[in-house]
């Protein structure tokens, strides 16, 4: 394969995974908007399109057709740069992620369904993520208006404290498979099916649920969305912001619970491979066999958001003390005797 020719295959990769991704990001939000109605004994979006199908496409169209309102007060170049880098970090760590079979490969030995085969893929999507808190506390320190400062003061706070805990949930993983490549993490649960699975093997259930903990409070999800808390922050640390600005931080909140679901079904559920293991055979149809695997991966990171869904339908909002105990005091050192009850079982076996 000439240079030439795999720019343009990584180019156009490039484009068909943002854009299935802005659709991904799109359409996440009418699931939550559909599943909450339901739990709230309410329809949600209904009217535009058949079942509401289109209502993103009108929410995106307005958006960008708001009057852009910049305070006279702010610092503009941060206030502006901002809500980029918050969307930009969500979308770059996608580059990383695999969500196809690794032998669907065209000539020269190119990966169909991964932007970027990296050997730390792992470290790039927390490093990337964790990026993009910067985005969250610029906002709310260029803004100039209290209630944002605190809002992103508040969202340091809490990231900083669950990043740790998340980190330290991911070493179990990684020293079972011995790897920080998201390919061999995902090859080393392949053997028997969903008995291979690190969510069902080696103490791992107890880092899943460190994982899901710690996400919701990256992602600032309910019952942790406290930088956001409407009640006290009148919205928090996006208060001065409007029109596609806004639709920014709204559109990366959304991109990180797709990564975060991705990341999930890598490292706890087995990836792209299938729940039965080998009792069903391969398809020999080429075509077939690339799209199994996707299936399988696609199905997994859905039943994980729609997961998230039901959560934030379920529970209220944490005070911020209880926040900040439960990382502490709870979360970080049950993620520590996870990495030594992970060390003790790899030893014995």
């Amino acid at each position: 394969m000439t240079i030439l020719q795999f720019f343009l295959w990584s180019l156009l990769k490039i484009i068909v995974v943002t854009v299935v991704f802005l659709m991904g990001v799109a359409y996440t939000v009418l699931l939550e908007r559909k599943l909450v109605g339901r739990i709230q004994n309410r329809w949600g979006p209904s009217r535009v399109g058949p079942f509401g199908l289109l209502q993103p496409l009108v929410d995106g169209a307005k958006s960008f057709l708001k009057e852009d309102i910049i305070p006279t007060a702010v610092y503009k170049p941060l206030y502006l740069l901002a809500p980029i880098l918050s969307l930009g970090c969500a979308l770059t760590s996608i580059a990383v992620v695999p969500f196809g079979a690794p032998n669907v490969t065209g000539s020269g030995g190119f990966h169909f369904f991964e932007i970027s085969e990296i050997n730390i893929g792992l470290l790039v999507i927390l490093g990337v993520t964790s990026v993009g808190v910067y985005g969250i506390a610029l906002s709310g320190w260029s803004s100039n208006n209290k209630y944002s400062l605190l809002g992103s003061l508040r969202s340091s706070a809490q990231l900083i404290s669950y990043e740790l805990a998340l980190g330290l949930s991911l070493v179990g993983v990684v020293m079972r498979a011995g790897s920080l490549n998201l390919r061999v993490i995902v090859e080393s649960q392949s053997r028997h099916g969903i008995l291979s699975w690190n969510l069902f093997g080696g103490l791992q259930f107890i880092a899943f649920f460190i994982y899901l903990m710690a996400a919701y409070a990256e992602t600032n999800r309910s019952p942790f969305d406290l930088p956001e808390a409407e009640s006290e922050l009148t919205a928090g640390y996006h208060t001065e912001y409007s029109s596609m600005k806004f639709a920014m931080f709204f559109m990366a909140e959304y991109a990180n619970m797709i990564t975060v679901g991705c990341v999930a079904t890598l490292l706890f559920l087995g990836g792209w491979t299938s729940p039965l293991g080998d009792l069903i055979p391969a398809p020999e149809n080429w075509f077939v066999h690339a799209l199994f695997p996707i299936f399988w991966f696609v199905l997994k990171v859905f039943s994980f958001l729609f997961l998230y869904v039901w959560v934030r339908g379920t529970l209220p909002r944490f005070r911020y003390d209880q926040l900040m105990n439960f990382g502490w005091r709870y979360l970080l050192p049950l993620a520590i005797l996870n990495i030594v009850g992970t060390s003790l079982w790899l030893a014995y076996r």
